[in-house]
């Protein structure tokens, strides 16, 4: 079965940097593309889109991870590092390999996009 998503076959995972709390996750926004983190979990690409709210008053004018504060990236990094992480636990199941802009991921995007068509509009997926 080919991937759909990412490496480990789970859907994309986008973050959204927006300044007020969104308190669902099952709800669609328009996001603008900023970068994104390559990460391995247990040995399986998992790559994380950033993105930040459309019309966001704080964040809107950013447009690739370079405009991002270092300090913002770096809680990003530690979140998406730990919060699989059982309690006690010492080792990571993850590492992230590599930051990168804008461009790069709107070509996991892509990716991801042709992947899912190629596993659900072309007979591969459960309907």
């Amino acid at each position: 079965m080919p991937a759909i998503g990412t490496g480990d076959g789970d859907p994309l995972d986008i973050c959204v940097l927006a300044e007020k709390a969104i308190s669902h996750g099952d709800i669609l926004v328009q996001a603008i593309i900023v970068g994104g983190l390559r990460m391995l979990d247990g040995n399986q690409a998992d790559d994380k889109i950033l993105s930040v709210l459309e019309g966001d008053a704080v964040y809107e004018s950013w447009r690739d991870v370079a405009d991002l504060p270092r300090s913002l990236v770096q809680r990003i990094e530690h979140y998406f590092l730990t919060y699989k992480r059982p309690p006690g636990a010492s080792e990571a199941r993850v590492e992230i390999v590599e930051i990168y802009g804008r461009e790069a991921a709107h070509e996991v995007v892509q990716r991801c996009m042709a992947d899912y068509a190629e596993h659900f509009e072309h007979g591969g997926g459960d309907r």
